[in-house]
């Protein structure tokens, strides 16, 4: 008898990855050999293990744990590599998470690739077929035309408190100091709930000589994170959890599980 096909979900403890792996078991559990995939990275908030148990649960399926063997942590490579980020990007990402995926698809062979880009995200799904036309892309949320607010909805319905980062006002459960983050907002959130990590952030930068901080009046000027007035940007945000028709359509299909 031949192999089932392979279908991996890579899930990064964000609401979306959350309802696209959901979405993925409901499509192709009974067809496919499915494994929820997770690039463990150190800088992420420690909540994010207790949101990825706690889907674990939802799901009704095993995370795998996957790391990098050449890096312990994000400080590691912009340490090692003295390079944070800049027009290519941020070097963390490649090394803690894409090379990462990379080695997992030469030893598991997997058939399709589900990730979690939104309905709002369809050019970012785009690109990365452009850039990755060996992956057979699947995008389901895009598919169900569901945002992010939708994923908040979902997730939050089956029970599941959301991401302390998401609570802290953060657009996204990734890094305490995303390098590749640029708001003045942003980084002073950073700064007020992370100073320690703001700290760290602010003294490599320096070393480095990267101004990761953009200023969005006059000419758009870059400083370097111990020059952010305190004052600057809005202050916190509340997660959005309104569930639009899409919403409710895509938790009928999971249901019908």
């Amino acid at each position: 008898m031949a192999d089932r096909p392979r279908i991996v979900s890579w899930f990064s403890c964000g609401t979306a990855s959350a309802v696209n792996t959901k979405l993925v078991l409901s499509r192709f559990g009974a067809t496919h050999d499915v494994t929820v995939a997770r690039c463990i990275v150190p800088e992420e908030h420690e909540d994010n293990d207790r949101f990825a148990a706690d889907c674990g649960h939802w799901f009704d399926w095993p995370i795998l744990s996957l790391r990098s063997t050449e890096y312990e942590s994000c400080e590691d490579v912009w340490t090692r590599e003295r390079y944070m980020a800049g027009i290519g990007g941020a070097r963390c990402t490649v090394e803690m998470k894409k090379a990462v995926r990379w080695k997992f698809e030469r030893l598991w062979h997997p058939d399709l690739q589900a990730f979690g880009y939104t309905a709002t995200e369809r050019n970012r799904a785009d690109q990365f077929r452009e850039q990755n036309p060996d992956v057979a892309l699947v995008t389901l949320l895009i598919d169900e035309g569901l945002g992010k607010e939708d994923c908040h909805a979902i997730v939050n319905r089956a029970g599941i408190v959301l991401p302390m980062m998401y609570r802290l006002g953060f657009n996204n459960a990734n890094c305490i100091g995303c390098v590749q983050a640029q708001s003045p907002a942003y980084w002073n959130r950073t700064r007020r709930h992370f100073p320690q990590d703001f700290a760290r952030r602010a003294r490599l930068s320096r070393e480095l000589g990267v101004r990761l901080v953009k200023l969005t009046t006059g000419t758009r000027e870059r400083i370097f994170l111990d020059e952010l007035d305190p004052n600057m940007g809005a202050g916190e945000l509340e997660p959005h959890m309104d569930c639009s028709l899409l919403c409710y359509i895509a938790e009928q299909k999971i249901a019908a599980e």
